[in-house]
């Protein structure tokens, strides 16, 4: 398994900054399918004890993000194609609607700050897709929904698609791809207030990165 960057925590809140840190990794994409993690491991990184991690642990196996083994090894769920499938699915059904309720809400302020987000880069990303923005670009416009009770289940979907995303950026054909092109689009569309071409531009932003995988799963069979 690669080098994997968690952020460094806050000593003051140890239960969810774990959380939240390892939460993170998962959703920037830091862990692949079928990757073996240790608490002992997770807590070095951390620089933190055993309890907040175990903590952490449970709440991302009742999230799908990590299987608990009977071996008490802890497993990132191995690659399947069915399993692409349904997140895929899930994502462009309520990624959806979360848009149309972010659109009735964003003004051109909110507009502003999201192409600010797309022009100012991420440290340490110089050599492939910006993960970090990416995911504040999206999570930027989500917010915006104003859902307690859909945006939990969105960041639950991409805990679970960033093991996904990280076998995604390591293919030849994803270093090919306009970055923000679709993002672009998106905001272009909310500034005309066109629902339609937003729907369009996020469904393709979706698709594409599946469509990558999807390519190399056939490739391997």
């Amino acid at each position: 398994m690669a080098a994997v960057r968690i952020a460094p925590i806050d000593q003051s809140n140890l239960r969810d900054s774990a959380y939240q840190a390892l939460r993170d990794a998962f959703t920037r994409g830091e862990f692949a399918p079928g990757d073996v993690l240790s608490l002992r491991g997770i807590a070095d990184q951390l620089g933190t004890s055993m309890t907040p991690v175990r903590e952490a642990v449970r709440r991302l196996v009742a999230e799908g993000a990590l299987i608990d083994t009977r071996s008490r090894t802890l497993l990132v769920p191995e690659f399947s194609g069915k399993r692409m499938a349904d997140l895929k699915s899930a994502r462009l059904a309520i990624e959806t609607i979360v848009l149309d309720q972010a659109m009735e809400n964003i003004d051109a302020a909110g507009i502003a700050a999201l192409r600010d987000v797309l022009t100012k880069p991420t440290e340490g990303y110089d050599d492939g897709p910006d993960l970090t923005q990416n995911y504040n670009f999206h999570f930027g416009l989500y917010r915006h929904c104003r859902s307690e009770v859909l945006l939990p289940i969105v960041e639950a979907l991409w805990v679970q698609y960033g093991a996904y995303l990280n076998l995604i950026i390591r293919q030849k054909s994803a270093s090919e791809i306009a970055e923000h092109q679709y993002h672009y689009e998106i905001l272009d569309a909310l500034e005309r207030c066109d629902l339609d071409a937003a729907r369009a531009a996020l469904t393709e932003d979706i698709e594409r990165s599946f469509r990558v995988l999807q390519a190399n799963d056939q490739g391997g069979q």
